[in-house]
């Protein structure tokens, strides 16, 4: 499963675990990746994608609201 989303490019970000005593440790924050099948409404085909849930909830208002959009094409963005 890659590391990123294919929507928005969310990835992961390091940072560190701090302790009541104030010793830091490296770590990794992960972004909440799903892989969906979404279907392409300008295509009318369905794809598998690796979104994150941030993508996921904009797709959903953009369906609600009757946008067109080409999903093949907001992937070729990024």
């Amino acid at each position: 499963m890659s590391t990123s989303c294919q929507l928005t490019g969310k990835s992961a970000q390091s940072g560190f675990n701090k302790s009541h005593s104030n010793r830091r440790t490296k770590r990794t924050f992960k972004p909440n990746l799903q892989t969906k099948r979404v279907k392409n409404p300008k295509t009318g085909r369905m794809m598998k994608l690796t979104l994150s849930t941030t993508a996921i909830k904009t797709l959903k208002k953009w369906d609600k609201a009757g946008k067109v959009y080409d999903l093949e094409k907001l992937i070729a963005q990024r």
